[in-house]
């Protein structure tokens, strides 16, 4: 029998060998081209260059650009961190009803990447739900309190429906680890405080335990974050008598010192200022305290912004004169509930939280715009934050 020679396929032929060849290498080298973040230069010296470029110029130059800046190659920029709680609460309800489930709210957290202008939620901490309506406080919202210390979020206090303190511990959220853990225990768990910041410490003043003690509400702890975990929470000078215990109030750090008032909005208040590195307290000056008359935040610790929030007015603190001045102005101020201040503007929660209202005090004259939450949800606090890294998320409960 005659062997039938082979037959040659084309696609096997050496010629076509080398023209995929050639293909391949076309295509790596495509793809060489396409990961380089800016064509002929190495990777880390392009890095060196773009860090250097406001991320919101980037963000709109190319895909390959916008991958960088949401990398953790990129420094975290600032971005909006918030306290939501869903708008569809019940406002109010029949006294006649007992303090059920339906009247407690959990507690949602989202940052807002100024950038891509996008609401991102934070990895899920353990579940939240506080009290945040109660009948016989109709007309008023039970506080959740939070503070931004160094590049992280603290809850350090709320209450539950019993009335009582909710957290024995502060739940503190990394956003460059995204991770939450817990804090030390307070001595003294308390609802209806005064919480601050200064440096790496968070102080919690005066405020209700699980019953009124004249001893928690002249009572002042500091936690120190930088500190041996295992060092807990330090006792400082405590205050002179328990006037701060009325309702929830904001320390605000301010040049080594911690300023707060007893009572918000137009009515008449008392006010007192600790002085960290000599441990002491004294009485507010008559300006300050006498203008205080909204919201209040320090932008990184050295001016106090407020908001008179009855006038819808953006003031600063002149410590020279012991005077407040005016910044800026609008409507939309009016009913300012909360604010934080960094990078140069202030983040301010308006119209029942159903907005923030965001002013550039650097620009002359100050810039103004809005952020809206995302649907569904009210803000109850703001904080401004370093971005959130994308690495994955882990939940650290110690």
């Amino acid at each position: 029998m005659s062997r039938k020679s082979p037959k040659h396929s084309s696609h096997g032929s050496p010629h076509h060998h080398h023209r995929r060849l050639d293909h391949r290498d076309h295509n790596q080298e495509e793809n060489k081209q396409q990961q380089q973040l800016i064509p002929g230069l190495p990777n880390h010296i392009a890095h060196l260059i773009l860090t250097k470029i406001p991320p919101s110029i980037l963000y709109s130059v190319s895909i390959s650009w916008r991958k960088f800046i949401n990398s953790p190659l990129f420094p975290p920029f600032l971005s909006l961190y918030t306290l939501l709680i869903p708008n569809n609460i019940i406002k109010d309800s029949p006294n006649s009803i007992p303090i059920p489930q339906q009247f407690l709210t959990p507690i949602s957290f989202f940052s807002f990447d100024p950038i891509s202008c996008q609401w991102r939620q934070l990895p899920l901490p353990p579940p939240l739900s506080l009290l945040l309506r109660h009948p016989p406080f109709i007309s008023r919202d039970l506080p959740v309190q939070s503070v931004t210390v160094g590049d992280r979020l603290a809850v350090v206090a709320g209450t539950t429906q019993d009335l009582a303190p909710a957290l024995s511990r502060p739940l503190v959220f990394d956003p460059l680890a995204r991770e939450w853990r817990y804090g030390p225990g307070l001595p003294v768990p308390r609802r209806w405080c005064a919480a601050g910041s200064l440096g790496e410490s968070i102080y919690v003043a005066s405020g209700v335990g699980s019953h009124f003690s004249t001893d928690t509400a002249r009572s002042v702890e500091k936690w120190d974050l930088s500190a041996h975990p295992e060092d807990g929470w330090e006792k400082v000078s405590p205050l002179r008598d328990g006037r701060f215990s009325r309702e929830a109030a904001d320390a605000v750090g301010w040049r080594g010192r911690l300023c707060m008032v007893n009572v918000k909005g137009d009515a008449a208040k008392q006010g007192a200022v600790y002085d960290v590195k000599d441990d002491v307290w004294y009485d507010m000056k008559e300006g300050m305290v006498g203008g205080w008359r909204g919201p209040a935040a320090a932008m990184d610790e050295e001016v106090i912004y407020m908001v008179e929030e009855s006038k819808g007015v953006v003031k600063k603190y002149v410590e020279e004169s012991d005077g407040w001045v005016e910044v800026a102005e609008s409507e939309r101020l009016r009913g300012a509930q909360q604010m934080a201040a960094r990078g140069g503007r202030l983040c301010i929660v308006c119209k029942g939280g159903s907005e923030i209202v965001v002013v550039d005090v650097v620009a002359s004259p100050p810039r103004m715009w809005v952020v809206e939450p995302p649907k569904g949800f009210n803000v109850a606090a703001v904080h401004v934050l370093p971005r959130m890294s994308r690495d994955h998320s882990s939940l650290n409960l110690l």
